[in-house]
């Protein structure tokens, strides 16, 4: 398979920079997008070590519409097609009961969880239309398929990444664009620290395989749904959680 280009927003730590990883190790021009410049500017760096063929950094902030027009037109500018994009970018919030959150908070995680997801798709999805090819992955999780207490705001943000995600591939068929979602569990990342604290061996035994998972097992989940051993698959969630959904 031939390099594909790839954009994947919130790059930097996480799922995200494990997702640019898995591209980048596979042969692909990897564009890796977030809010800080050194940081992601060392990441392109690595990217371009590990075998990206080109691998550059576009500083974006995903809840302003102009941010997120101009790492598309710049990728597209740049590479001449936008063939795989992932919208990793996310926010976890404060943990807390629905009487306790504030407008603020709500704001703060649907800015970035809806809002940069729906605000991601509509460009990318212009640039794939006019080609007529093309795979988004969005990361929704674990929270977005059921209700857990103490994490209402964010659950009902990844809720609606994959209402965003089934309408998207049924507006994108046409074209020959597939939409798909990964719902990712418990996962080594800054997240699940600040979620867990103290009591990770908690977290481990609700799952059905007994551990957390690493951010590159959802990586590889992502790079499955981007390729064309999912050239069929469009409009799903695929949950990579060990079980817990089961």
């Amino acid at each position: 398979m031939s390099s594909r280009v790839v954009v994947v927003t919130g790059a930097l730590t996480g799922i995200g920079r494990a997702t640019a990883e898995a591209f980048a190790d596979i042969g692909d021009v990897v564009v890796v997008a977030g809010r800080h410049r050194a940081v992601g500017e060392e990441l392109a760096m690595q990217l371009n070590d590990r075998g990206a063929p080109k691998a550059v950094f576009v500083e974006t902030d995903v809840r302003f519409e102009d941010q997120v027009a101009h790492l598309v037109e710049t990728t597209v500018g740049e590479f001449g097609s936008l063939d795989v994009a992932v919208n990793s970018a996310g926010l976890d919030g404060e943990l807390g009961l629905i009487r306790d959150v504030t407008v603020e908070q709500y704001r703060a995680i649907h800015d970035t969880n809806v809002l940069g997801t729906l605000l991601s798709l509509k460009h990318q999805l212009r640039a794939m239309q006019k080609q007529r090819s093309g795979a988004i992955v969005n990361v929704s999780s674990l929270y977005g398929l059921r209700g857990t207490p103490n994490v209402s705001v964010y659950a009902a943000s990844k809720h609606a990444v994959i209402g965003l995600t089934r309408t998207a591939a049924l507006e994108a068929a046409e074209y020959g664009v597939r939409v798909n979602a990964v719902a990712p569990g418990y996962t080594d990342t800054p997240m699940l620290d600040r979620v867990a604290g103290d009591n990770r061996d908690r977290f481990e035994g609700e799952v059905p395989l007994g551990r957390i998972a690493s951010p590159a097992e959802t990586a590889l989940a992502i790079t499955y749904l981007s390729g064309p051993g999912a050239s069929y698959v469009t409009g799903q969630v695929l949950p990579v959680d060990g079980g817990l959904s089961a």
